[in-house]
């Protein structure tokens, strides 16, 4: 071994700095969307949150009736709150039923007995669309499929409602 240092180069020395600037640039600009891309994998869903929906299963009838309700959405940091509207009601077995209010057509809001030419029938008013009392649609009218459903579960008396199931597509 020599006691003689070894000199660096000009040329050498900027050779290392632009390789070590040039590493730190790149991975600045790699960390932002290698983040995005692993952050969604690794955050739990927040899928299946029931919301109480402020009615009592007693109040429930045979006849739908339209509830609203609001949820707090957090996109981001951006939180709001959200409003939800659904028809309940309990079928011929006792069983609540709850359903979109969103037409599968166009995507308008159906109301129960909406028209008086066809009682006891959800109608949407955009293109005459019907559907029948079960949500499913009546055949020879626009939508295709028949309404959604609501996610529920009954606590303490309460109705809590989810996420839209979709029914399916004709």
């Amino acid at each position: 071994m020599s006691d003689e240092k070894q000199q660096v180069s000009r040329r050498q020395f900027l050779n290392y700095t632009l390789t070590g600037v040039g590493g730190f640039m790149a991975a600045g600009l790699l960390i932002s969307p290698i983040r995005m891309a692993i952050d969604p994998v690794l955050k739990g869903s927040s899928g299946g949150d029931l919301a109480n929906v402020g009615l009592s299963v007693d109040d429930i009838t045979a006849d739908p009736q339209r509830i609203d309700w609001s949820v707090d959405q957090v996109d981001g940091w951006y939180e709001s709150e959200v409003s939800r509207s659904a028809w309940v009601y309990k079928n011929d077995n006792d069983e609540i039923v709850a359903f979109s209010p969103v037409c599968k057509h166009l995507g308008c809001i159906v109301s129960w007995e909406g028209s008086e030419q066809h009682p006891n029938e959800y109608f949407c008013p955009c293109h005459d669309g019907r559907y029948y009392k079960d949500g499913t649609n009546v055949p020879g009218t626009p939508p295709l499929a028949p309404l959604d459903v609501y996610e529920q579960e009954v606590k303490d008396g309460m109705l809590f409602l989810g996420d839209v199931i979709p029914q399916g597509e004709a």
